[in-house]
């Protein structure tokens, strides 16, 4: 697993951010805003929310958190920021759970994937003087669980905002300086232009892995044994992709219908016209598609989003490479 001890974050801060940061859901993506948060002191008090009593009880193990509890109410209550970490399709039957305990002036934030969604979910449940700053910290990997999180996860990854119009600029400008504190780069957009943009970037290959894993597991001429030994070809790429939480994901394909099935079906285009230049032999047209990806890739990495080290910077003794 990646290094946790949070070094590169910086010194704690010298004032905290918010006064109390109440986190709903502490798997990768809620214990490491916890770890982030708790190391460079961006909260006075961090208050870990989970229903799952085991969950909350690892995180009294591990120290990630002032306060641990299962009630959300209570954990919630004199909050001045709450940030949702849970699944999309849980966000309005959250949001309405929650709206009498909000005090006023709060600010509602979330990391889901899908922010039209949210907007539509969350909005309508919360109070007048409350404030909804939707977030999305383009970062993760395929593990989930308290133990799953790290406090750099976040650093020199994207955090995009995307606030309803006529939101308080107060309010986004704490929610950015929380993200930026944890080593995130910010950056603010419409709900459905980011819902546009992560559908290409980051759920139609998600779910074009998931399909091609369980194409492959379905395959009668091909043993499963001989998929998992020779998946170096490029399959265990994908593989990684799709170990990823299938509520998560269940819930992002579902809320971002639209955005998704355009994407869909510009890739069932493109795919259509790779098929017919191989089918004819048509190389020109191979080359230079395989050339223009090439330079997507190098630029991904000349961004700092990936590293160019051999075999996609795995280390051989992690024993999940």
């Amino acid at each position: 697993m990646p290094d946790g001890t949070g070094a590169a974050l910086g010194p704690p801060v010298a004032t905290p951010i918010v006064g109390r940061l109440a986190l709903v859901g502490l798997g990768l993506v809620g214990s490491s805003i916890a770890r982030a948060a708790k190391l460079r002191r961006l909260a006075g008090t961090l208050v870990a929310i989970d229903r799952d009593p085991e969950v909350v009880a690892r995180v009294r193990d591990l120290g990630i958190a002032d306060e641990a509890t299962t009630d959300m109410l209570a954990g919630i209550r004199g909050a001045d920021l709450v940030i949702l970490c849970i699944p999309v399709g849980a966000f309005g039957a959250v949001a309405q759970t929650i709206a009498g305990a909000l005090k006023p002036g709060a600010i509602v934030s979330d990391t889901g994937s899908v922010k039209g969604s949210v907007v539509t979910q969350v909005a309508p449940h919360l109070p007048d003087g409350v404030h909804l700053v939707p977030a999305h910290p383009v970062a993760g990997t395929e593990y989930s669980g308290p133990d799953a999180g790290f406090a750099t996860l976040f650093r020199e990854r994207w955090c995009i905002l995307t606030p309803p119009e006529g939101t308080d600029p107060a309010a986004v400008e704490t929610v950015s300086a929380l993200w930026t504190a944890m080593g995130a780069n910010v950056e603010i957009m419409t709900p459905e232009h980011h819902d546009l943009v992560l559908a290409i970037t980051s759920h139609v290959p998600h779910l074009i892995a998931y399909n091609i894993v369980g194409t492959a597991a379905d395959l009668e001429t091909v043993t499963q044994g001989e998929v998992i030994k020779f998946s170096a070809g490029g399959f265990r790429d994908f593989t990684r992709i799709a170990a990823s939480d299938p509520t998560m994901w269940r819930d992002i394909f579902l809320h971002n219908k639209p955005a998704v099935l355009e994407m869909l079906g510009r890739l069932n285009e493109d795919i259509a016209i790779l098929a017919r230049a191989i089918r004819w032999g048509d190389g020109d047209a191979l080359f230079d598609l395989f050339t223009r990806t090439r330079a997507i890739r190098r630029g991904i990495i000349s961004q700092g989003q990936e590293t160019a080290e051999p075999d996609f910077g795995r280390r051989r003794e992690d024993p999940a490479a």
